[in-house]
């Protein structure tokens, strides 16, 4: 039986793996982290909108009836593709084939300063740690003198998960906190959107882009467009036109950059540190190499310059690798070539306002948010997950409160 060896199990990775048919392989997992996670959801935990569990699915769990599939917990250190294996923290491993789904992490663009002090939303575990840098600065506000940089909340980066998160804070800072901290005074508190393009949601339409600016400013984000972060020491973030802000709380979601193994041809390296692969997400210059998703670079007719980094293309490369190994493995040449099929793009900012893009139609408001919380559902992997989801959204909506502000640290 020939082995698959998978790196990652984000969206790419998982539907490669459910896509394979049933004891037709020897498929082993290595992931740094033993769940499967729902980034679009990963601002919400953030906001104390919802609990972490309900967007980390335990990878074991989810195989827990295929005999065919393992999982090794450790970090992929390099590969071998000559010898067809991979050096881990736990050891080698050897492959017939190997599938890299490693995914991007976040992109600080070379500023180590800003990338020790600023905060990611890479992962469930940065969700948890933004949770508590907010709530523990909530907590210093009430004795520390020097009150200036707890007040500021700085989001920078306005794509989906930037005016998401900036729209949940403001949420949070008019409904839920003046609860449990009535003594703050709450029209000092700040939300700044920071955005280096002209527009916030710059890859939608025009109308998302100025609906979403709009909804913004109205609920009192300061949106700032044009703009650059040059520098964030943890306590005062400087933009490339000479303006500073003081804050304590910086969230960083302006870019992000492949998590590429080493081993990898240089020649094979795009930019972001992307991987280039073929139409069928073959490494290129590598034999029985392949990469998914976010790490994966193909050029096609109609992306020249690759595919969006979103979990739709993820998902869709997965499927359709499944079935391309399949037929590699029974020496058919049929292969299918992928093309990424655009469905659309949407984003919420708030409570009863969403801006959605489709290929026939745009629209906002109530009926957008309710479309983006029922797919956002549907893409949520178990029943029990979703309707746990659903019970949080509807008792927020209609309490505008939750208990799920837990300062959650390793204290000595």
């Amino acid at each position: 039986m020939k082995k698959i060896v998978v790196i990652g199990c984000g969206f790419g990775g998982l539907q490669f793996i459910r896509h394979l048919k049933k004891e037709s392989f020897d498929i082993l997992i290595i992931d740094k982290i033993n769940h499967h996670q729902f980034p679009p959801l990963f601002y919400q935990v953030a906001a104390s909108q919802i609990e972490p569990s309900t967007v980390s699915f335990p990878i074991r769990k989810i195989f827990q009836n295929r005999r065919d599939v393992r999982v090794r917990l450790a970090k992929v250190l390099s590969l071998d593709a000559e010898e067809k294996r991979i050096e881990t923290s736990i050891g080698p491993f050897s492959y017939d084939y190997l599938v890299i789904a490693t995914g991007s992490r976040t992109n600080f663009y070379g500023n180590r300063q800003v990338e020790e002090y600023a905060l990611g939303l890479k992962s469930t575990y940065q969700a948890i740690k933004v949770r508590n840098f907010i709530l523990t600065n909530f907590e210093k506000l009430l004795y520390e003198p020097d009150k200036e940089g707890l007040y500021n909340i700085v989001i920078v980066g306005a794509g989906a998960t930037g005016v998401e998160l900036a729209g949940a804070f403001v949420e949070m800072k008019r409904e839920v906190l003046p609860k449990d901290y009535p003594n703050i005074d709450y029209s000092k508190v700040n939300v700044y959107l920071l955005e280096g393009g002209s527009n916030t949601l710059s890859t939608m339409s025009s109308f998302a882009q100025n609906y979403s600016e709009k909804y913004l400013r109205e609920m009192g984000v300061i949106v700032k467009t044009g703009v650059t972060v040059t520098n964030y020491d943890g306590a005062e973030i400087t933009l490339n036109n000479g303006e500073t802000i003081r804050s304590r709380c910086v969230v960083w979601s302006a870019g992000v950059i492949a998590n590429t193994p080493e081993g990898i041809p240089r020649s094979a390296i795009a930019r972001g540190g992307r991987i280039k692969v073929d139409r069928i997400n073959r490494v290129e210059g590598l034999n029985d190499v392949f990469a998914i998703g976010d790490v994966a670079y193909m050029e096609t007719p109609r992306y020249p310059d690759g595919h969006p980094q979103v979990a739709n293309v993820a998902i869709g490369q997965g499927k359709n690798l499944a079935k391309n190994i399949q037929r590699i493995a029974r020496g058919e040449n049929n292969l299918r070539l992928y093309e990424y099929r655009n469905l659309g793009a949407m984003a919420t900012v708030s409570r009863n306002k969403a801006v959605v893009d489709l290929p026939f139609a745009r629209f906002k408001g109530r009926f957008a948010w309710l479309v983006w919380m029922f797919l956002h559902l549907m893409l949520i992997l178990s029943v029990r997950n979703k309707i746990i989801v659903f019970i949080n959204w509807a008792w927020n909506y209609i309490t505008r409160n939750n208990s799920l502000r837990l300062i959650l640290k390793d204290q000595d």
